[in-house]
């Protein structure tokens, strides 16, 4: 990540020079206008005896200003510090974004972070300026927000779709934040000839670039698990990527895609339109969109080894996960086993223990399969899993213990915690346990020496291969080993992938037992 600026004056110069990267990262509030802005926000530098900065919307919000008209301060890509950092604060911001306040209040946040909320809100407050309370409501005017401006939602569907409790709060809530009413944000609609299928939700996803969407799109679809996921042609000029996925309120289908204007966009299908928000929450974490690709290159690219391999694959992400659950389920069965043999396992595993879902319509007709439940797999597993008894009985074992809640496994676990927990499961090594937290928890700083591909990549790059000379030589690169082994895992990838956009790079694809 590009350092976050911490002075009065660094910030002040970032927001003389309009620079985009610190964009999500702080905002600039004006005292003689009562707005806020991103840092670069097109509008006339203010003085800088005028300026105050906070670490967050929310704590704009809570000091009375409102939101620019102008640069959209809400729609800019999230901080790439709630994975950088592994607080309780940081912790706090993933959770928020998933709705845990909205379904389980500020004492179910607390509950699940091991803190009391009033200890909860202390830290909060002191650490990002707002409470948890404030932080929910400025995530669910953002989302409300996008909803006016992107679709075409009746506007008592988009409050309850934001998680506001009752319109009242809806409307107090826009006022008070952007300084006017829902239905003047909704005359500002910029997609009002995008065509969009009743009952489907469509919205532009934000981020920085560069970004490897074409390498994005490979990795999900060589790893495609049928019945759940579907993807679109290798060579296809606009290609996408579908599934199922189980949220609070009921059964989601959603696709990813990339326009023919290069712009990566979210079509959605959900059984209750408040789960809208954590499913955007997930959908960026699961191709990074929040990362801050300038800053990490620019730390790889120093030293000579990974100079041609940032070259190469400019604006690499590091794939997250929708369903920690889930992933913990395909690091295990694809242990020791190729991509395809792992794949098509997963695939029977879905199709025989996964809900089958009512016909969702033309456009979702291939997408029918829930990815079974830990509490199935447990009971069942047996029945679709193959290979060494010992493995099938690891992996029933730890979803027995996702089901009973003997084991926790969510995005905002503390990192060592998570990873001790896994590693005293049966059948549970250090590959599995530094991959789920490299893809669960966003994690920027996992090596994986033992991993048969990132080893040979690295003897390409010119880097010690094997897993102690590694370890030592990946030492300099922190805190980004995650993108380090990105970039050793494509250096052996053996076929190129068509390019999609001119303006995106290509990406080759992924081989070995990486799930």
């Amino acid at each position: 990540m590009t350092t976050a600026p911490t002075s009065f004056d660094e910030r002040y110069r970032a927001v003389e020079t309009r620079d985009a990267r610190f964009d999500g990262q702080f905002v600039l509030a004006v005292r003689t206008t009562g707005i806020y802005c991103r840092p670069s926000c097109p509008a006339r530098t203010p003085k800088p005896a005028n300026v105050t900065f906070y670490p967050t919307s929310a704590a704009a919000h809570e000091a009375g200003y409102r939101a620019c008209k102008r640069c959209l301060p809400e729609a800019a890509p999230g901080s790439p510090a709630w994975n950088v950092r592994g607080d309780v604060a940081a912790r706090a911001m993933r959770l928020i974004a998933d709705g845990v306040v909205d379904h389980e209040g500020v004492v179910g946040l607390a509950g699940r972070l091991g803190y009391s909320p009033r200890h909860l809100s202390r830290v909060l407050a002191a650490e990002l300026g707002a409470g948890p309370l404030a932080l929910a409501r400025a995530h669910r005017a953002w989302t409300a927000r996008v909803l006016l401006v992107e679709t075409e939602l009746p506007v008592a569907d988009v409050a309850f779709a934001a998680g506001f409790a009752s319109l009242r709060q809806f409307n107090d809530t826009i006022r008070e934040v952007f300084g006017v009413v829902p239905t003047e944000l909704r005359r500002r609609r910029r997609n009002a000839t995008h065509a969009v299928t009743p009952g489907e939700i469509d919205l532009l996803l934000p981020y920085r670039s560069p970004i490897d969407l074409p390498g994005l799109f490979n990795w999900v679809r060589v790893r495609s698990v049928r019945g759940v996921e579907l993807t679109s042609a290798v060579d296809d000029p606009e290609p996408s990527y579908a599934r199922t996925v189980a949220l609070p309120g009921g059964p989601a289908w959603f696709e990813l895609r990339l326009d023919e204007r290069g712009s990566l966009r979210l079509r959605a299908r959900l059984t209750a339109l408040a789960d809208l928000g954590a499913l955007v929450a997930r959908v960026r974490r699961l191709f990074d969109l929040d990362a801050d690709p300038v800053g990490i290159e620019a730390h790889l690219a120093r030293h000579p080894e990974l100079t041609p391999l940032v070259e190469a694959t400019p604006g690499i992400r590091v794939p997250g996960a929708l369903d920690p659950h889930e992933m913990l389920v395909r690091a295990m069965v694809s242990q020791q086993i190729s991509t395809v043999s792992a794949t098509s396992m997963l695939g029977t595993l879905a199709l025989g223990l996964g809900e089958q879902l009512p016909d969702p319509g033309e456009s979702w007709h291939h997408l029918r399969t829930l990815f079974p439940t830990m509490s199935v797999i447990a009971e069942r597993g047996h029945e679709a899993l193959r290979g060494p008894a010992r493995r099938i009985e690891a992996i029933r074992g730890a979803a027995a213990a996702l089901a009973s809640g003997d084991l926790v496994l969510t995005s905002a676990d503390d990192g060592p915690t998570q990873r001790a927990a896994l590693l005293a499961m049966p059948g549970i090594g250090p590959w599995t346990a530094d991959y789920v937290r490299m893809r669960v928890l966003a994690d920027p700083d996992v090596l994986l020496p033992g991993d048969v591909a990132a080893r040979a990549g690295a003897a390409v790059a010119g880097i010690p291969p094997d897993p102690r000379g590694l370890t030592d030589w990946a030492v300099r690169v922190a805190p980004w080993r995650s993108y380090l082994t990105a970039h050793l895992w494509r250096a052996v990838a053996p076929t190129p992938v068509p390019r999609p956009v001119p303006r995106t790079p290509t990406a080759p694809d992924q081989t070995g037992a990486t799930p």
